[in-house]
């Protein structure tokens, strides 16, 4: 059998290490979008000098202290009225209005003097660019590499939601994520004041929205481990408090956008006053939802402009978030109230009544000078006619938006913005709401969708990534779920899309950049040493190489199958082995960075076995043969004792028409997987619950018991034809999923299609 080797990359990772000096931007995020290198260095020693060409503000000052920081610097700064003739000068240039646009700038560095120039939010992101130029670690004398950057960003909204309604940031913990986006060119702080679980602002004229709505009676959200839970937990923030972190933000030329969420996710606010919600009726299809949605009368539209009043006042931007998602309307269907008032506005259902809701209080911010953005839900019944549509489901609800001509911000859960979910299939992963967002899937996407006419792009305002903390208790948690990702939405939202490189990005950039993380003391997600967290090798003899993917750090392995730790072997280079036929071995590896991190611990089976021969079936029909078991289950070994409830040949894995019926069950799914060429085929399994899937009577994938979206995979080498396939599987109730992947060899994974599937009578 051929020798294997793992992780060739390595080898790209060494020659992209050479390029890093000849394309700075290989170390710059985000890449800037026009960079030219050039040769040779500026060195900065203890004589070079800073001059601001230009007026002194306080904008400069602040400019002026944070660039020192990073230089180590503490001489004078001179101001001057031409820099031209200056040498060993790094030199800040304001431009005037109309030079450049307000986020453009220009960095030019050669063996004379650095110059940077801009104005405003511009000549900041120069300053961050620059910054990112100097070595990690220096001393009082250092190079800087020669370069000429012209950048500017793609789109104009770069944002970040952070929900601090289901668990409270600290005030200062704030101020760091404003200086983390500011650091990475992020321009919109969404910051999701009140929901469900607590009231986070004080509004002077409604006292009982903190001293009550803010503070909840367990820590853990949803009832969940409510036996082990009593501790009371809230918190808001003051609105002197409010004051300055809009300043803090404004000096960063970050603009803060408030969401007060409305008309439902409002239990908070309805249990400090229950005067604005609709009264139960004795019997209703939904009791609970009317403690989570106003009514829509008088009294409460002027509770709701007096808040909104309050709100206008604390911050200058433009916006205010209203919310408008997951509206359960049943109280508005069920109550005369909201009956007779549909009636009087002649509206069609409670659709229409939302969207009079909506419009009323748009009307209303309005006359506070300021425009509404909304989740897509407000679309429902009519958009409110100066109305922000913020696209979270996915693309369609943006591209609807945009088409009406309405600005859309594009913030699609399904395309790995959604940095609460998992940042992959490992259960390892710390627990979290569900969902699967990547880095890889985050960075590849778009903000502009391809159904969208060329027409109508200038619609689309930027895109947005969300944190929601329902599982994120924690500033660390939060940072951790933040980076890297972070770093893909800063290039979705200013580098063009020919600038972009996922390799570059991926295989060098990013070790630097989770290097300056680590010096600064924020948390992160450490990736694995193997890309790949469980694969199975095919072969005979192996050669494995690794790389460490934060500078500093150090991967340690076992071959015994335990988990590693800091007292195993250490990996110091390439190791190759050789596997008896028939045999394997398991190799685990962590990678834990100069201050501990850990990344998750990686498996890989390396195993030497010839391919499983091909069946003989005779008149193939395409399809899946399956049996139903209906019942609560908590493993597919409980389908073998179960009663059968129905049976048939299924098209596809969909499970939907099984959950339609039965909100628990079961299904056994057997027939044969057809195999086109010979080779290595890495099985893949997303399962919601529990499933195990067999080939030839052999287990490939474990992936039992009850849990969320999870991702397994097993090798198996395979001759051309085909091969008995099994796949059990049970839904526990709520969400559910089945889907099965393959790939041969290298080559690019695929869902199994309907063509490969068949069964024979």
């Amino acid at each position: 059998m051929k020798l294997i080797k793992i992780l060739l990359s390595l080898v790209l990772i060494c020659s992209l290490a050479k390029a890093q000096t000849d394309q700075p931007a290989l170390r710059i995020i985000p890449a800037p979008n026009h960079i030219i290198a050039a040769s040779g260095e500026f060195r900065f020693t203890q004589d070079t000098r800073i001059y601001v060409e230009g007026k002194k503000d306080q904008k400069i000052d602040f400019l002026l202290t944070h660039l020192m920081k990073h230089l180590g610097y503490d001489g004078p700064i001179k101001y001057v009225k031409s820099s031209t003739k200056l040498k060993n000068a790094i030199i800040l240039h304001t431009t005037n209005e109309g030079e450049l646009p307000m986020e453009a700038y220009q960095l030019s560095v050669d063996a004379q003097r650095v110059v940077i120039r801009g104005r405003d939010a511009g000549l900041l992101y120069a300053v961050h660019t620059f910054t990112q130029l100097l070595p990690l670690e220096h001393t009082q004398s250092f190079a800087i590499p020669a370069v000429q950057i012209n950048d500017q960003p793609r789109f104009g909204y770069r944002g970040l939601m952070v929900d601090v309604a289901r668990h409270f940031l600290p005030f200062e913990e704030v101020k760091t994520v404003i200086d983390l986006m500011a650091a990475y060119k992020l321009n919109r702080f969404h910051w999701h004041l009140t929901d469900d679980q607590g009231w986070r602002i004080e509004i002077k004229k409604y006292p009982k929205l903190t001293s009550v709505g803010a503070f909840r009676k367990d820590q853990v959200i949803f009832g969940r481990r409510e036996l082990l839970d009593t501790v009371p937990y809230g918190g808001f923030y003051t609105q002197d408090q409010i004051r300055e972190i809009v300043q803090y933000a404004a000096e960063r030329f970050i603009t803060v956008i408030p969401e007060i969420d409305i008309p439902a996710h409002s239990y908070a606010a309805l249990r400090a006053y229950p005067e604005y919600k609709l009264p139960q009726p004795a019997q209703s299809a939904d009791p609970w939802s009317y403690n989570i949605i106003y009514a829509p009368t008088e009294q409460t539209f002027n509770f709701l402009e007096d808040v909104f009043t309050e709100v206008a006042s604390l911050f200058p931007g433009p916006y205010i978030h209203i919310g408008g998602d997951e509206a359960n309307k049943t109280p508005w269907q069920e109550s005369p109230i909201t009956q007779k008032l549909m009636q009087e506005h002649d509206l069609k259902d409670v659709h229409g009544l939302q969207s009079y809701f909506i419009k009323r209080i748009e009307k209303f911010l309005h006359t506070k000078g300021k425009r509404i953005i909304g989740w897509d839900e407000i679309l429902e019944g009519g958009l409110a006619p100066d109305a922000t549509l913020m696209s979270w489901r996915n693309e369609e609800g943006g591209i609807a938006g945009a088409t009406m001509n309405h600005d859309v911000i594009m913030v699609p859960q399904t395309k790995g913005l959604y940095l609460d979910f998992a940042q992959s299939r490992s259960p390892q992963e710390p627990y979290n709401i569900g969902g699967h967002a990547p880095l890889h899937a985050a960075y590849h996407y778009d903000p502009i969708p391809q159904e969208l006419p060329a027409e109508k792009h200038r619609y689309i305002l930027g895109v947005q990534a969300n944190v929601w903390t329902e599982w994120i208790g924690s500033p660390a948690k939060l940072q951790y779920m933040l980076f890297p990702r972070l770093f893909a939405l800063s290039e979705i939202g200013w580098t063009n899309l020919d600038r972009k490189d996922y390799t570059a990005f991926s295989n060098h950039t990013l070790p630097v950049h989770l290097r300056r993380l680590e010096k600064r003391g924020v948390n992160f997600r450490v990736p694995e040493a193997f890309r790949a967290i469980d694969t199975v090798m095919i072969g005979e003899r192996f050669v494995f190489e690794l790389h460490k993917p934060v500078p500093g750090s150090e991967i340690y392995y076992t071959v015994n199958g335990l988990t590693p730790g800091d007292l195993d072997f250490k990996y110091t280079q390439p190791i190759s082995f050789f596997v008896p036929v028939n045999e394997k071995r398991e190799i685990k590896t962590i990678v834990i960075t100069e201050k501990g991190r850990r990344s998750l611990v990686t498996t890989t089976v390396f195993h030497n076995r010839l391919p499983l021969a091909a069946s003989t079936v005779t008149r193939p029909e395409q399809g899946l043969q399956y049996k139903l078991y209906s019942g609560a289950f908590d493993t597919v070994d409980q389908l073998k004792s179960s009663k059968v409830v129905g049976e048939g040949v299924a098209k596809s894995l969909n499970l939907k028409p099984f959950k339609d019926k039965h909100d628990v069950f079961g299904v056994v799914y057997d027939g044969y997987l057809h195999v086109d060429t010979a080779g290595v085929y890495t099985l893949s399994a997303l399962a919601d619950d529990g499933m195990k899937l067999f080939i030839d009577n052999e287990l490939v994938i474990n992936n039992d018991f009850r849990h969320g979206a999870i991702e397994r995979s097993g090798a198996v080498p395979l001759a051309k034809g085909f091969h008995k396939i099994r796949i059990e599987y049970f839904d526990a109730g709520e969400a559910y999923v089945l889907k099965v992947f393959s790939q041969l060899n290298n080559n690019k994974r695929q869902e199994i299609a309907l063509d490969k599937l068949y069964f024979s009578r």
